[in-house]
């Protein structure tokens, strides 16, 4: 094997900060850094920043891809100490101070690991291989087909076995994004469904909502929890709650409870788990697979190394196993790791967790919402959703199309184009 060479980046006069990852935390710790006295070297296998929470908008038809994604070199399009690399992180070097990638080594100063979180199947490899998870666009793209396909595969069908099971849909967990996927599937069955697939007339969707925990949201009130589970019911989807899967070959899925659900449509939102690159010590990585951080987010034994993001574990008292793997979570870290950076070491502040609330919609004009004691649903809590939403998303052209996609879903319900973009394979 020829040794790898070093990859071209201008030289600096400047210390250089190499981030891996544009999720939330890299993208909000690069901006942060805008122009001061560091080289900010950013690197990701994709060369967009992808908006999460609105992953399962482009699944079920209701937003394009490119509605919730921005590219990287236009975001930091005017920043005068920026690079950005396209690649895969392989393993980092610690003792020397590099990374290797697939394009060669890269050196840094400060090391910066935000490269979040991917699916946890918790070692259910048949529900593995044969489900899809929410965490990518292209992801939600394959659900979108998948979908699709299926209910084509039932509408040009005789058979009553095919129909059923290409029209049921099974949705693993019941935080917010299957939550959320599901109410989003309800009105698909309710408003699209029958106009777009009149053959199927007595074959509707089947959607069910599979939770291994007693309720709903559980990361939010039992006010929000009790009133998402009534709202989902409303809108037909069948919920099973204290019920985790055991397997799934394609077309049955087996509960806990003993119940099977013919269905070839699985889709997993019940786990994730940190992901990071080879060369992170034993010693450092801590449940969920994320790396253990100190009150700075620097990685334990490590100076120069840090963890921002879902990877990382912050071990609190209020937060025993490291804080909400959300997106407040990753802007907060990545923002006071500016500011730290940026001073001596001795007047570093540490990170403490603002909680501003917690959000969740089923529909339209069906939403929870969280603000400390005070809690709200219905209309209220759709407009502070969908402003809050609005107003993260990257770019004003992305902010004004997804405006004007959700204004139009409004009053009309015909959500999307229900495109088939790309087939999908298994």
């Amino acid at each position: 094997m020829s040794e790898l060479k070093p990859v071209y980046i201008p030289k600096s006069k400047h210390p250089r900060i190499v981030i891996i990852g544009a999720g939330f935390a890299g993208i909000h710790l690069a901006k942060a850094l805008k122009n001061k006295p560091f080289q900010i070297v950013l690197i990701d296998r994709n060369n967009f920043h992808q908006f999460q929470p609105l992953l399962y908008q482009v699944a079920t038809s209701g937003l394009e891809p490119d509605a919730i994604v921005f590219p990287i070199r236009k975001i930091f399009r005017n920043y005068k100490n920026f690079v950005f690399r396209m690649t895969d992180v392989e393993k980092v070097n610690a003792e020397h101070k590099n990374i290797q990638t697939d394009i060669g080594i890269i050196n840094y100063d400060y090391l910066v690991l935000a490269t979040g979180s991917t699916n946890n199947f918790y070692g259910l490899k048949d529900v593995e291989y044969n489900s899809i998870g929410l965490k990518t666009i292209q992801e939600s793209l394959d659900i979108r087909s998948d979908v699709l396909q299926n209910i084509e595969k039932a509408n040009q069908s005789d058979k009553n076995e095919i129909r059923r099971l290409n029209t049921s849909i099974v949705i693993i967990g019941a935080g917010p994004a299957g939550v959320e996927m599901a109410g989003a599937f309800a009105e698909f069955k309710k408003f699209i469904y029958p106009k777009d697939y009149p053959e199927l007339r007595d074959f509707p969707l089947q959607i069910h909502v599979v939770e291994a925990g007693n309720e709903v949201l559980s990361a939010m009130s039992k006010k929000s929890s009790t009133d998402s589970l009534k709202d989902l019911e409303k809108m037909q989807v069948k919920v099973h709650l204290g019920t985790a899967i055991k397997s799934f070959d394609g077309k049955t899925v087996v509960l806990s409870s003993g119940e099977t659900i013919k269905s070839s449509n699985l889709i997993w939102t019940a786990g994730v788990k940190g992901q990071f690159p080879d060369g992170i010590e034993n010693e450092n990585i801590v449940q969920g697979n994320r790396i253990a951080v100190d009150e700075f987010n620097r990685v334990k034994g490590r100076e120069y190394v840090f963890a921002i993001g879902d990877v990382a574990s912050m071990q609190t008292e209020k937060y025993p196993k490291g804080h909400p793997m959300v997106a407040p979570t990753a802007i907060q870290q990545g923002q006071l790791l500016a500011k730290n950076l940026m001073r001596k070491q001795e007047d570093w502040k540490p990170f403490n967790y603002l909680d501003k609330g917690s959000l969740a919609t089923i529909g339209k004009r069906k939403a929870v919402a969280d603000f400390g004691k005070l809690h709200f649903r219905g209309k209220i809590a759709w407009f502070i959703w969908s402003t809050v939403h609005l107003i993260s998303i990257s770019g004003f052209k992305n902010k004004l199309r997804v405006g004007l996609n959700w204004m139009n879903n409004y009053f009309s319900y015909d959500k999307g184009n229900r495109l088939i973009i790309r087939k999908y394979k298994r």
